[in-house]
């Protein structure tokens, strides 16, 4: 009867993962761990805003005005949920809805003065908040990460 190969002796903290190894889910849910961590302590804590808020925010900075239903469409957010959130930021004084000049039907999600100063302390933060958890990986190596990750991103179903 053959035997069975020796085992490694556990490191501290270490289990066994079984068949969850092969599941990119699981590795995504295990790296968010200290990505978690990192916002709430660089963003969630200091700016009042979460995870959806705040990339709506960088999102309007980066491209000046989009539509509730573009936003809602790249953030996978049903449109009744997506202006529950506009609505806090409005409310805040983070951004504006206007009407289209081009298309009066159609309405226009902008930063307002104090979102976008908000926006850039929020990318200033962002640039520096994860540096711990990057120190592990070389540059190439993140670049690899962000790469493949954006090609798992990019063929989802919206």
């Amino acid at each position: 009867m053959p035997t069975k190969p020796a085992m490694e002796p556990a490191l501290p903290g270490h289990m066994e993962q079984g068949s969850l190894k092969h599941l990119l889910g699981y590795h995504l849910a295990q790296a968010s761990i200290p990505t978690d961590h990192v916002f709430k302590n660089c963003i969630q804590e200091s700016f009042k805003l979460n995870k959806l808020e705040f990339t709506i925010l960088i999102l309007l900075q980066a491209n000046e005005e989009l539509t509730p239903k573009r936003l809602s469409t790249v953030l996978n957010i049903a449109a009744p949920n997506l202006t529950l959130i506009l609505d806090r930021l409005e409310k805040c004084d983070l951004l504006t809805r206007i009407q289209s000049a081009r298309d009066r039907r159609m309405q226009l999600v902008r930063l307002s003065e104090a979102g976008q100063a908000m926006a850039e302390e929020l990318t200033s933060v962002s640039h520096s908040m994860e540096e711990n958890i990057w120190k592990h990986l070389t540059p190439a190596e993140k670049q690899i990460l962000l790469e493949l990750l954006r090609k798992v991103a990019q063929h989802r179903r919206a």
